[in-house]
């Protein structure tokens, strides 16, 4: 069973939402989680205890987990996590450049169509397929 469709319901039965996994070098398995009015210490607590549990029954391998919030610099996984940001800055990279040799995109969410980003930048508007995506962040508003 892949990683996310074990630990998502566990999640979401819980009041979280999981916002991405990773794995690491030596065995660190990272999961980050969300829920509206934000993370605590306590939170990444609880939820670490009942993953534990869960891997333990479903024999997932691991060596040590770390439960934490996504961070200012929340990454954006889903189609839902760009509809929700709509209006946010962010930072796209893309798996292969563009014809104009572009990867690296920052701007303003626009919204998603048909599985289509809409961003805004310096230069004007941008069309990228979510499926072109290689990673997106959204940039802190210090």
């Amino acid at each position: 069973m892949e990683l996310q469709n074990l630990i998502e319901p566990t999640l979401v039965g819980m009041g979280y939402e999981l916002v991405a996994t990773e794995r690491v070098g030596r065995g660190l398995l990272r999961v980050y989680i969300d829920k509206p009015d934000g993370i605590g210490v306590e939170d990444c607590v609880k939820v670490s205890n009942q993953l534990t549990r869960l891997f333990m029954v479903e024999n997932v391998d691991y060596s040590r987990l770390e439960v934490s919030s996504p961070g200012l610099d929340r990454p954006l996984v889903k189609e839902a996590d760009f509809v929700r940001f709509a209006g946010e800055a962010a930072t796209i990279k893309l798996r292969m450049p563009t014809e104009a040799g572009r990867k690296k995109f920052v701007g303003k969410l626009a919204g998603v169509t048909d599985g289509v980003l809409h961003l805004e930048t310096e230069t004007g508007a941008e069309a990228i397929p979510l499926a072109d995506i290689d990673s997106a962040r959204l940039v802190p508003n210090i």
